[in-house]
């Protein structure tokens, strides 16, 4: 069970994060906000970046348990589109940051399990080697990611939704075509 001071200072990083870019929080402001010495916060964590990686690693971690398998990519990608449009301004501060490459990597580990989960609950035992399916999970992946760089890039516009579902419903079989070639050996 993490600490209550952890816990506010995790609070008290997001809270700021909401309200002005990365480079402009300090460790100084964040003790301050939530009422803590700064030997308190380097008690629980080296430094910012520190901080700002265990918060994505708990954010990815907290989609990969609400969604243990996936059978519907649609629910997965709403519930991160939600909370990406529900905290925009803390989202993109982290992405127009020096951290993004840190932001990028998590990113990615969350677009390959969701991706990896999702065709390990659909198509389950089908025979298909393991390189084949290593194929398909990394082209659905960089497939998911893209259009999450892109999102973002545009400032996570909330009329992109719309989009994105169009964009499933014409790739609706993709997936069971890519796998059924590859189990026909073509």
């Amino acid at each position: 069970m993490p600490s209550f001071t952890k816990q506010a200072i995790k609070a008290s990083f997001l809270k700021l994060l909401s309200e002005r870019p990365l480079h402009k929080i300090s460790v100084r402001s964040i003790v301050e906000d939530c009422g803590i010495n700064r030997n308190s916060f380097y008690y629980h964590f080296q430094d910012i970046p520190a901080l700002m990686d265990e918060i994505m690693v708990e954010l990815a971690d907290a989609l990969v348990k609400k969604y243990p398998e996936i059978d519907s990519l649609e629910d997965c990608i709403n519930e991160a589109f939600d909370f990406a449009l529900a905290n925009k301004k803390a989202v993109l501060h982290i992405f127009h940051s020096m951290n993004r490459e840190q932001f990028e990597k998590v990113l990615l580990d969350a677009c390959a399990y969701v991706v990896r989960t999702y065709l390990d609950t659909v198509f389950g035992d089908s025979k298909v080697s393991a390189a084949d399916r290593e194929i398909a999970i990394r082209f659905f992946k960089f497939e998911l990611f893209g259009a999450a760089i892109q999102w973002l890039t545009e400032g996570l516009p909330e009329d992109a939704m719309g989009e994105i579902h169009h964009l499933m419903r014409l790739c609706h079989g993709l997936s069971d075509e890519m796998l059924t070639r590859c189990a026909a050996g073509t």
